[in-house]
Order: structure tokens, then C-alpha cells, then sequence
């Protein structure tokens, strides 16, 4: 994703806009610990909290920011109803998640935001970067995707690792070849929920309880919304 660090940068910039430099804040599905990383580096007295189902993705995680006592990380499935009861606090400023809950569709996805709702204080925010296609633009979505898959080959063609090269080689790594094994048992091969649009995050995030939503970053396929509390 060649604007990754741009929708990251206006993740951190509203962060800091709508709740401050000093956020409790929620990873939500937060595989390596991506977002993590990059709140911390830009603000050093914000917390973090980091959840996600996937071993492999967690052992790196709890790797990385081992001893830093800003980060705690926590497993759990988005679709068990309880799945919040495993977290450290009931209430913060502010969850994130981005390019990862394409995975569930739409009526999960929708419960989802009502627990998260829950879970954000008044005044907070929730921010989901990911995949959101407008089904009313079929040529111009086929002509972005078709330019994308041809970008995604050159960078194959030159050395860049895909999806799967990259898990084959974890599976053959000496502390990741056990937790990749059950990654798989858990969740099988890489599957697609649904994509909506921008404006059904949006809408479903205020049926949710959040008071506003909206756009705040999009790319040609991709789009960052942001709900207030």
C-alpha cells in the first residue's frame, strides 16, 4: 500500500486533534502492532492496548515492545460477544484499527461497531482505515483495481514478498513456526468479508451511538472514517 504512512499520519493527526497527545488507546485487531508503534514514536505518553485472534502476528507484537510498559496485548475474537471483558480498561479516548476488519461482513461488522461505541468515552473517537469500495462507480472500481494488481506484480517481480510468500516463510521460522501453524488452524486460508462503502461505515457508526461520522482520508480504494462519541 503505497499511501500506508499518509493514512497513518491523518490517523494521528485527528487523534491528536479530537482527544489530545496523551490518548488511552485501543489497537483493534491489531496484528503486529503497526498503529501502535507509530502512536508511540509521535506521542510518548499516550498507552496502548493491543487486540487480535492471530498467534504468529501477537508473538511479534509482544516481541517488539517487550518491556515496554506503555503496551499491553491481549487475545481475543472480535466475534465472541464477550470478547471485551478480556480487555484492560472498559473505557478509552480512542480505538484505532486499520486494514483489518474487511475480514468480517457487514451484520457482524455492524455489532461490532456497537460494542466499540460502548467502549469509546464521551468526547472520543473511533477511527477505521480500510478497504470501503463505492459499488455505484463499477468502471472506475475495476479501473483502480486493475492498476493496483499491475503495481502489486511489478513489486512481486522485483523481490517484493506476497501474502503467501511471506506466511511460508514464517512457518519455517524457529519462534514463529508454531503460532503460524495455529493461525491457521484458527482462521484457514486468507478470506474477504465485505467492503462497503465509505458512507455505510459512516452511517452504521451513527446507528452505533457515535454522535458524528465521516470521511477523513479516502485513496481510490481505501478510506479512513472517523466517529466522535
Amino acid at each position: 500500500m503505497p499511501d500506508r504512512e499518509e493514512r497513518f499520519r491523518v490517523m494521528l493527526d485527528m487523534l491528536e486533534a479530537t482527544v489530545g497527545p496523551e490518548p488511552r488507546v485501543l489497537d483493534l485487531a491489531c496484528g503486529t502492532g503497526s498503529i501502535t508503534a507509530r502512536l508511540l514514536q509521535r506521542f510518548p505518553k499516550a498507552t496502548s492496548a493491543g487486540v487480535d485472534l492471530d498467534p504468529a502476528l501477537l508473538t511479534i507484537a509482544r516481541g517488539y515492545f517487550a518491556g515496554d510498559e506503555r503496551v499491553t496485548f491481549v487475545t481475543a475474537d472480535l466475534k465472541d460477544p464477550a470478547w471485551t471483558a478480556a480487555l484492560p480498561h472498559t473505557s478509552y479516548d480512542a480505538v484505532l484499527t486499520a486494514t483489518a476488519l474487511h475480514w468480517l461482513h457487514s451484520e457482524p461488522l455492524a455489532v461490532l461497531y456497537g460494542q466499540i461505541a460502548a467502549l469509546v468515552r464521551d468526547g472520543g473517537v473511533f477511527m477505521n482505515a480500510d478497504h470501503m469500495k463505492d459499488q455505484s462507480t463499477p468502471r472506475i472500481n475495476a479501473a483502480e483495481r486493475a492498476h493496483r494488481h499491475d503495481g502489486m506484480e511489478r513489486a512481486r517481480t522485483a523481490g517484493a514478498l506476497d501474502w503467501a510468500d511471506w506466511w511460508a516463510l514464517a512457518a519455517e521460522d524457529p519462534v514463529l513456526a508454531e503460532p503460524t501453524a495455529e493461525r491457521f488452524r484458527i482462521y484457514g486460508e486468507h478470506a474477504e468479508g465485505d467492503t462497503p462503502s465509505a458512507r455505510w461505515h459512516a452511517e452504521t457508526l451513527r446507528t452505533a451511538g457515535f454522535a458524528e461520522a465521516r470521511p477523513v482520508w479516502a485513496s481510490p480504494s481505501d478510506a479512513l472514517v472517523l466517529a466522535l462519541k
